[in-house]
């Protein structure tokens, strides 16, 4: 049988996490599955800030074109903000890209009537409420719980995280009467199966979603041949075009575009 690759990228510019990511997702792949977790080499430490997440378009870019070209069948954008997620499919030709918002409110919204999503910051939830709505699943939108914590505090102390993720997932279960919990942070990995013991209501992690997501999609594309429609709004830009432009040079994306073979 032959191995599917999927490669989880860390969308930031340190490796802190890369590790027990790759740990996480080594024990949730199927055995024909072979995982990668890498990050960006420079860059934001988190993409908090709509600043820091235009910061890393290019880098991320061109990471996921090259993991295209040396054959992974799928790529994974490993931030909730699903950020340049259709920018990466749009320039991948026959490549599996997901995310975890897109991945985790599609499972949600069909394992209960209504999710809430967990947050670390009230920063965070315009953005959050904007994907939601182009998903098109804000009737099911219960509400945002707010925990008040950055990205980077989440394992620093992951007691007080637990205490209170337990603190606001139980409101929106019973205040705001969620039958499904989405943690809305990737790096909020490693809560959920606590939780839904504690709640009895299924609560989605979101790095495990998009990831099984990817191998889904892999074997939809392998077995069925449906993959990402290339007629319309994810029509691949010209080759011929980003070497006239010399994008290829000013964007460091030396090598990683070709002509399609005849």
């Amino acid at each position: 049988m032959r191995k599917k690759r999927i490669l989880f990228i860390n969308p930031v510019g340190h490796s802190d996490w890369d590790a027990a990511i790759k740990d996480y997702l080594e024990e949730a792949r199927s055995e024909s599955t072979t995982v990668d977790v890498i990050s960006l080499k420079k860059g934001p430490h988190h993409l908090e800030y709509h600043y820091y997440e235009a910061l890393i378009g290019v880098d991320l870019l061109n990471t996921i074109k090259w993991a295209e070209k040396d054959g992974y069948d799928a790529a994974v954008i490993g931030c909730f903000y699903d950020p340049f997620l259709e920018e990466a499919r749009e320039i991948c030709e026959r490549m599996v890209v997901t995310a975890p918002a897109e991945s985790s409110l599609q499972l949600a919204s069909v394992l209960g009537d209504s999710f809430s999503i967990i947050v670390g910051r009230k920063k965070w939830i315009p953005a959050m409420r904007r994907n939601v709505m182009k998903y098109g699943y804000g009737e099911k939108l219960a509400s945002f719980r707010s925990l008040e914590m950055g990205v980077l505090e989440f394992h620093a102390d992951e007691n007080r995280t637990r205490n209170r993720l337990v603190e606001e997932a139980l409101k929106a279960v019973e205040e705001d009467r969620a039958e499904t919990i989405v943690l809305g942070c990737t790096i909020q990995f490693g809560f959920y199966r606590e939780l839904q013991e504690m709640l009895g209501v299924p609560v989605i992690d979101v790095v495990l979603a998009p990831f099984k997501h990817a191998e889904f999609l892999v074997d939809l594309r392998d077995r069925f041949g449906w993959a990402t429609s290339k007629v319309g709004g994810y029509e691949t830009p010209p080759v011929r075009e980003i070497r006239e432009w010399r994008l290829e040079e000013q964007y460091a994306m030396d090598g990683l575009w070709s002509e399609k073979k005849k």
